[in-house]
């Protein structure tokens, strides 16, 4: 049974790499800030949860198990949102969306919020 759970550890280890490969792929290739920031948020997330999913297979102790599962529950619920909080402040400060972009969204967003708050 020891040999079955190292095999899936193992395999759950390299999907885990393949994601995290993939969140750094997306940060050299992506054009802009945002994108950039999306590959680096989801697959980067994903790749963290699967090692700790590894992790929480691999381990002999349930202690140990029960806070990998926690710090997996702990990156889905954080992650996105520290996501989507840090690329509406780069679009409050300015930063551009990609030429090639078909349309922005928040464009406008911000004004209004100015305009109620002087």
């Amino acid at each position: 049974m020891t040999v079955a759970i190292d095999y899936l550890a193992g395999i759950l280890v390299v999907i885990a790499a393949f994601f995290t490969l993939t969140a750094s792929i997306g940060l050299l290739r992506l054009p802009d800030l945002y994108t950039r920031m999306h590959a680096a948020s989801k697959a980067g997330t994903l790749g963290s949860c699967v090692v700790l999913i590894a992790l929480a297979v691999q381990a002999q102790d349930f202690a140990i198990a029960t806070r990998a599962l926690a710090g997996v529950a702990f990156f889905l619920l954080t992650a996105p949102i520290s996501a989507h909080l840090l690329a509406k402040a780069a679009h409050v400060a300015g930063y551009r969306l990609w030429q090639g972009s078909i349309r922005d969204e928040m464009e406008g967003a911000n004004d209004d919020r100015q305009t109620t708050q002087s």
